[in-house]
């Protein structure tokens, strides 16, 4: 059952704690065909200042109330009254005077197909409450600041579910007769109920071993849909290095006897940190070289610390309120960055970092689902799961980082760990923490959390006589969210590079912005440094490392920018430089503004390929063409679809016309025939260096003999996925083509993981025959719209993959989506609503595409009986 209400509108500025405390919970949760029993007693009592006559008002959502008892006895009809969506129970005991309510609820989880609250999938039961799905078990009062400790008992028949998991530590377990068992668990830290999991069925499970820096022993466990926990290898060593690398970096040990993840094909989200009882999309967790791609290991390996990661920041310190949400996912996702970038490549991940920023969070800032970090206000909080909460919320944390430093960062953690252990915080009580461990005025720095949209950092320079002066102006402009466009802090990190390419000495002079080694503190509108006694004129390199997340403005000369290009000792300078360039020939050549490409800036992109003191994971990034999506985003205006695909094309064309030479050279020398698959990041490296140079190398014979040899070679899924990419997307009437998509197909049909990237693969072919493709795929027998991760295949890839198909002029790709929204809608609305953020940008094209999807947006929102979900995505889109 969707909730269609037409959803009361929840404010910051409404918050107030609840009347009642909940402290510990006891359930009972029987499990049976086609049926959950669930018996949740509620130790409760009402808070000392409450008025004692308010009611106690429970939380439901398609609830069926079978019974209900107050300290042990039936309760008067005339003290409660009950609705699916609400329990309101008066004349309750006044302050002090503890009571318990035991409420009885009756489930059918295998009817639940919105995958949230209490599930059964594939056969195995399980739960997902993130973000209001608890109340869809029982009635509570289902909000992130009641936290209790729950002590749960899951009774089921032994061969349907001989695996029975819940949250803590395993306390007790038996035989119930009738071929019925049962397991208690205890969770002895406090929890909101979001954060409550129960997971039963036939599971098969990879076992290892665990001992803290204090040598406490865990158990660690890794369960999957059986016959594939020998795919769990990678996830496991994962995890123990999350573990390690949590308690070097951040002091943090683990806290129960036994750690648990299980992988499930139908969830709606990557993962969820449930406390000891991780649940994961099982795209997050089974890995093999023949099945996965290295974007799946480094995916697998990000997702699974960034859960673990939430142990403390997000488990132990919870938010307040779902309006701070960013305090546990956009802390927890700069910590999972800091991981993988110790792990792998610190530059090769802030490069990937940044990219996916501004492909995801930029667009969302600049269009009509713009939000800030910390929203005002949420009709449905499903839709504020993010890239600005999650993204830009991760880069506000970095910038914190940038401000205090390494020691005042930690001493701040290390305060806000301690002081609020087992509390639901707010923004203010953990900037409260690195304010007093550090003595820094963070007043300004707040207002990145409230002040919606991307700044933009305008950057002008002048050279005379050895005195360089350097003036910045930040700006930001009022968007969709309405909200103040003060001054921000914003740390500029800064180089000044000399003529052979090192950084010479850059002591400030005189200026109105604060300067500490290579960050300058921009605290004001506008702001000017000098820099006197340079030896020479040197290039100004600025934004190092993206240490403000912002739109740079730079009036530099073309010849200092190729140049930084060339020799920036910073890498992630020299990439930004780059890309820039690249990005800004692309924008005039999709606008119509130029047809020729610098073929100074052609032989910077050649000769970055060929360049061996650079890692080749880096010279990937440094060559890799910006997609259709960001060269859009680059026009801003009027975009023509058809313009900018030609625009990228003949980019790829003119690199791979005069680079070939160079590009078989390095690709040769790349080559480790005989070698085993290493899923190691210097491998992933040459790699991704090699099949980017096989896809100029075959633009660049026009042929497809290359990919189709390729992909005949291939070992593992990386090289055969580029390969198939390659000719499918170059070369997609070509023979070898459709014999090489048929073998994929053929050898991977069993296989659901696999099977979704050959979806993918069909539906972001840029070919007009494309759209009735995926006419045709969303028929196929493997399609069903019930399950996420095949719906996100085909719809979401057509949508965000196809940039010159889905925004047809015609219109047929937004119908198309929209009839499909509206189907997986009635089965899915949270998928549904995460789907539709493909309209987001739909004003800035060209009026005949922006009046087509004008009209599919509008049609769609019509639509009797949408979900909250997906009719919240629809009317912010329109507004």
């Amino acid at each position: 059952m969707q909730r269609t209400d037409d959803g009361q509108v929840i404010r910051l500025s409404d918050y107030c704690p609840p009347a009642f405390r909940i402290r510990h919970i006891e359930m009972l949760v029987s499990l049976t065909e086609g049926r959950a029993d669930v018996v949740t007693a509620i130790h409760a009592e009402r808070a000392a200042d409450a008025d004692p006559a308010v009611p106690l008002e429970l939380d439901g959502d398609a609830l069926t109330l079978v019974s209900l008892e107050i300290d042990g006895a039936p309760a008067d009809a005339g003290r409660f009254s009950a609705t699916p969506d609400r329990l309101a129970v008066r004349d309750l005991p006044p302050a002090g005077q503890p009571f318990v309510l035991r409420i009885e609820t009756r489930l059918q989880p295998e009817a639940n197909t919105e995958l949230m609250g209490l599930y059964r999938s594939n056969g195995i039961w399980c739960t997902q409450c993130e973000a209001e799905g608890f109340r869809r078990i029982t009635y509570f009062l289902d909000r992130p600041d009641v936290l209790a400790t729950y002590r749960v008992r899951l009774e089921a028949e032994r061969e349907a579910a001989p695996i029975l998991l819940a949250n803590g530590n395993p306390s007790e377990s038996g035989d119930l007769g009738d071929g019925r068992h049962f397991a208690v668990w205890d969770d002895p830290h406090p929890k909101p109920s979001y954060l409550f999991a129960l997971v039963a069925g036939r599971l098969d499970v990879l076992k290892d071993r665990f001992e803290t820096a204090s040598g406490r022993p865990v158990d660690l466990a890794v369960y999957t849909e059986p016959g594939l926990a020998d795919r769990a290898t990678y996830a496991m060593d994962a995890l123990k290095r999350s573990m390690i690398w949590d308690e070097r970096r951040f002091g943090r040990e683990y806290d129960l006897d036994v750690f648990n993840i299980v992988a499930i094909s139908d969830f709606n989200m990557g993962a969820m940190e449930n406390k000891g009882l991780n649940v994961f999309n099982h795209k997050y967790v089974l890995l093999a070289p023949d099945t996965a791609t290295d974007g799946d290991y480094a995916g697998v390996e990000t997702v699974i610390a960034h859960e673990y990661f939430h142990n403390w920041t997000g488990n132990r310190i919870t938010c307040r309120d779902w309006f701070q949400l960013c305090l546990k996912e956009g802390l927890t996702v700069y910590r999972d960055q800091e991981f993988s970038g110790d792990e792998r490549s610190r530059t090769v991940k802030r490069i990937a970092s940044v990219h996916g920023l501004k492909a995801q969070q930029f667009p969302e800032d600049q269009g009509p689902l713009q939000h800030p970090v910390r929203p005002r206000q949420y009709r449905e909080i499903n839709n504020f799961y993010t890239a600005t909460v999650y993204e830009k919320g991760a880069e506000l944390v970095r910038m914190l980082a940038t401000i205090l430093g390494e020691a005042g960062f930690r001493a701040g953690m290390d305060l806000y760990f301690d002081r609020h252990d087992g509390d639901a915080a707010t923004i203010e009580d953990f900037l409260a923490c690195f304010a007093e461990a550090t003595g820094a005025d963070l007043e300004q720095f707040a207002l990145w959390y409230d002040q919606a949209g991307t700044p933009e950092l305008e950057v002008r320079e002048s050279f005379s006589d050895g005195r360089l002066t350097i003036t910045l102006r930040q700006s930001l402009a009022k968007g969709a969210a309405g909200t103040g466009t003060e001054p921000l802090h914003m740390p500029v990190r800064f180089g000044l590079v000399g003529r052979d390419g090192t950084d010479l000495a850059a002591e400030p002079s005189a200026g109105t912005a604060e300067v500490e080694g290579d960050v300058i503190h921009l605290t004001t509108a506008e702001a000017q440094i000098v820099f006197e006694n340079l030896s020479e004129r040197p290039r100004l390199s600025i934004l190092r490392d993206f240490s403000a997340p912002v739109t740079l403005r730079h009036e530099q000369s073309r010849e200092d920018r190729l140049a930084l290009a060339r020799l920036d000792p910073n890498a992630f300078g020299r990439w930004r430089a780059l890309t820039d360039l690249t990005g800004e020939a692309l924008r005039d050549a999709a606008a119509g503004a130029s047809a020729e490409f610098d073929p100074r800036l052609i032989e910077i992109l050649v000769d970055c390929a060929a360049e061996e003191r650079l890692e080749p994971a880096l010279r990937a990034q440094m060559i890799a063409v910006p997609g259709e999506s960001e060269i859009a985003r680059l026009v801003g205006t009027n975009v023509d679809p058809e313009a900018v695909h030609t625009a990228r094309e003949a980019m790829i064309r003119a690199v791979a016309r005069n680079g070939a030479d160079t590009f078989r050279r390095v690709r040769d020398a790349l080559a480790r025939p005989g070698e085993a698959f290493s899923a190691d990041a210097e491998s992933a490296g040459l790699r991704a260096l090699s099949n980017a140079l096989l896809m100029f190398l075959s633009a660049a014979e026009g042929t497809p003999a290359l990919a189709r040899e390729a992909f005949g070679r291939a070992d593992n899924m990386t090289d055969r996925m580029a390969a198939a990419a390659i000719l499918a997307h170059r070369f997609p009437d070509a023979p070898e083509t459709a014999g090489a998509l048929d073998e994929f197909y053929r050898r991977f049909e069993s296989d659901p993981l696999v099977l979704d990237k050959w979806f993918t693969l069909r539906a972001t072919v840029p070919e007009p025959g494309t759209l009735d493709a995926v006419r045709e795929l969303a028929g196929h027998p493997k399609f069903s719209l019930a399950n996420p991760n095949r719906a996100r295949a085909l719809i979401g890839g057509f949508a965000t993959g196809n940039q010159r198909v889905f925004h047809r002029a015609d219109g047929e790709g937004y119908r198309w989506t929209a009839e499909r929204l509206a189907e997986l809608d009635r089965l899915n609305p949270q998928t549904a609503a995460r789907l539709a953020t493909a309209f987001r940008s739909w004003r800035s094209f060209e009026p005949v595409r922006r009046e087509q999807a004008r009209a599919a947006l509008t049609d769609l929102a019509a639509r009797p009986s949408l979900s909250r979900d997906l009719s919240d995505i629809l009317e912010r889109t329109l507004a």
